[in-house]
């Protein structure tokens, strides 16, 4: 077609024949063209177009098949309300396991001591910085020694490196529980089977600790119990979302945070109950309710379907969909059973690493990792530190663990809020440089009112770690997702097994504590401007079905630019 100013315009494929249109100036020269020496080529070239078939020159394309996210939205779309408790039950994981990150506060926690005697020469004085140097016999715990492993194996003398051990060993479980034990969800067991284990596995894990002779025991048990906790977490958020339909995602992302916060505020409860016992009993109120959880949730949840059809089980995905479709006899499953979807985590018994592989291989995923893990470390970092200096907001220890982990409420309410109404990058952006500003200005501002920017610090980087954690689910496809959401979460956790360190380092400089603890969010919340937004985006369920819709966007993004380059000022065609 020609357009105003002589230019030729294409035609839309759908129009039936090619027809010049002139304007202007043009049209005299252009009709006296056609009715001159070209006419009997023009004529010949209309009446072959009149006469021959439409569109002869265009292969019929094959329609796109649906996606695995568009199937499973038609059955369980409408999640129903039992399907949804039965998603919040998976989440309730999250509170115990909240329970085994923070009970060390108060299993491995000094206790009070005090002078014995009343005599004006005892040598015992309450102005001493640790009663080591003080002759034996002149002082005693404030409760009885089994209160606390640091009271009944005589750890306060013993120095600090015996004292953190435990704790220590604890992360250093995880760290390595998280690097091997992730990819075994995404490969070989499964979303369902994966948190079984590793439930019942920290349940006897817990009921083992509580039984430990010594110190040395006791560290190796909670080394062993931090790894195969590991993957609690993560398994129970993403089988969690991948049971409902996207309208219910965001809230049972929440949900799991909700209950994080009732398994924080139940060890104040909890070690507060107990004070007089033996620090054991906390481990075992701890495990054996887990223990009875899992056994619940072996007969309630079913396995994630959409990771049944990545690996290629259209069979158990089908009778999955059947258990959990909103309308009960929902609709014919013959499409699902049509699906001819290949597996992209190799179902015919890859390794457990072929997740982390298929990343490596491509620059986009690996970067897009790599990213988040940066964000994660400086938001884990303030997240996992700020505990450890729980006394500061407070002469009582329960009252201070209990003040950090209610600013967890008010965090979880945001971050429902910021999820469902703002988009994820601008929300991790704007969190984690509060967090660290607010961090930033404990380090200025006098001690009397340092309180105050430490617990917002602490709130913004709650729900950042929220937020870091439904965006993280979203960023990559069903066949990496759980093996990536568990190194994002990792990096958290390697941000606070450094915290101590620079806790420690802080009690003769803040600046150590949180300068550093600022620096590290604000590099966070740089880092995060990198990542692409995902709201509202359906998942992706291969690593091919999402480098096709980057292609998509960015050939869309073209095509608009190009459109738009190619208006005038009043909005026409040039």
């Amino acid at each position: 077609m020609w357009g105003g100013n002589g230019r030729r315009v294409p035609i839309p494929a759908s129009s039936d024949a090619y027809i010049p249109v002139f304007r202007g100036r043009h049209a005299s020269a252009r009709r006296e063209t056609n009715t001159g020496r070209h006419a009997p080529t023009h004529n010949r070239i209309m009446n072959d177009t009149a006469t021959a078939p439409l569109l002869t020159s265009h292969k019929a394309k094959p329609a796109k098949q649906p996606s695995i996210d568009e199937m499973i939205e038609t059955y369980i779309g409408a999640t129903g309300g039992m399907q949804l408790l039965k998603a919040v039950m998976v989440a309730f994981a999250w509170a115990f396991d909240a329970q085994q990150v923070f009970i060390s506060v108060f299993t491995d926690a000094e206790p009070p001591w005090h002078c014995v005697g009343s005599s004006a020469n005892s040598p015992c004085s309450l102005d001493a910085a640790s009663p080591c140097a003080l002759p034996q016999g002149t002082w005693a715990w404030d409760r009885p020694a089994e209160t606390s492993v640091v009271s009944e194996w005589a750890l306060k003398c013993a120095g600090p490196t015996l004292v953190s051990l435990p704790a220590s060993s604890f992360f250093a479980g995880w760290l390595a529980g998280g690097f091997l034990l992730a990819t075994l969800t995404d490969s070989r067991l499964g979303r369902k089977k994966m948190l079984l284990v590793s439930l019942v596995s920290t349940s006897i894990a817990g009921v083992l600790t509580a039984l430990a002779p010594n110190v040395w025991a006791y560290a190796a048990l909670r080394f062993v119990s931090g790894f195969v906790r590991s993957t609690v977490s993560t398994c129970a958020l993403v089988l969690a979302t991948e049971l409902v339909g996207k309208k219910w995602r965001n809230t049972v992302s929440v949900a799991a945070f909700f209950c994080y916060t009732v398994g924080f505020v139940s060890l104040p409860a909890l070690a507060y109950t107990f004070r007089e016992a033996s620090w054991r009993s906390m481990y075992l109120w701890t495990s054996v309710p887990c223990l009875c959880y899992a056994v619940l949730l072996y007969f309630v949840a079913q396995e994630s379907p959409r990771w049944l059809l990545v690996r290629g089980r259209k069979e158990d995905a089908v009778a999955t969909l059947r258990q959990i479709a909103a309308v009960s006899g929902g609709g014919s499953f013959s499409m699902l059973k049509a699906c001819n979807m290949i597996d992209d985590a190799g179902a015919s018994g890859g390794g457990m690493f072929d997740t982390l592989q298929m990343m490596w291989g491509r620059r986009w995923a690996l970067r897009r990792l790599v990213v988040a893990m940066a964000v994660g470390f400086g938001v884990g970092m303030v997240y996992f530190g700020m505990p450890l200096g729980a006394g500061s907001l407070g002469t009582n220890l329960y009252l201070s663990v209990t003040y950090n982990a209610l600013a967890e409420v008010p965090s979880a309410v945001l971050s429902w809020i910021l999820v469902g109404n703002v988009n994820r990058r601008s929300s991790a952006v704007a969190l984690a440089a509060a967090a660290g500003a607010c961090s930033l200005a404990c380090v200025a501002i006098p001690s009397g009112t340092r309180m105050a920017a430490e617990i917002l610090s602490f709130f913004a980087t709650c729900t950042a770690f929220d937020v870091i954690m439904i965006y993280s689910t979203e960023l990559f496809p069903t066949a990496v997702r759980n093996s990536a959401v568990g190194l994002v979460r990792q990096a958290m956790v390697l941000g606070g097994a450094a915290a101590p360190v620079l806790v420690a380092l802080g009690r003769e400089r803040s600046f150590w504590s949180f300068g550093m603890f600022g620096i590290a969010t604000l590099c966070s919340a740089v880092f995060a401007t990198f990542l692409p937004e995902t709201r509202g985006r359906s998942m992706s369920d291969t690593m091919e079905e999402e480098e096709e819709r980057m292609v998509a966007e960015a050939t869309s993004f073209t095509i608009t630019a190009a459109a738009s380059a190619a208006m005038d000022s009043d909005g026409h065609l040039v």
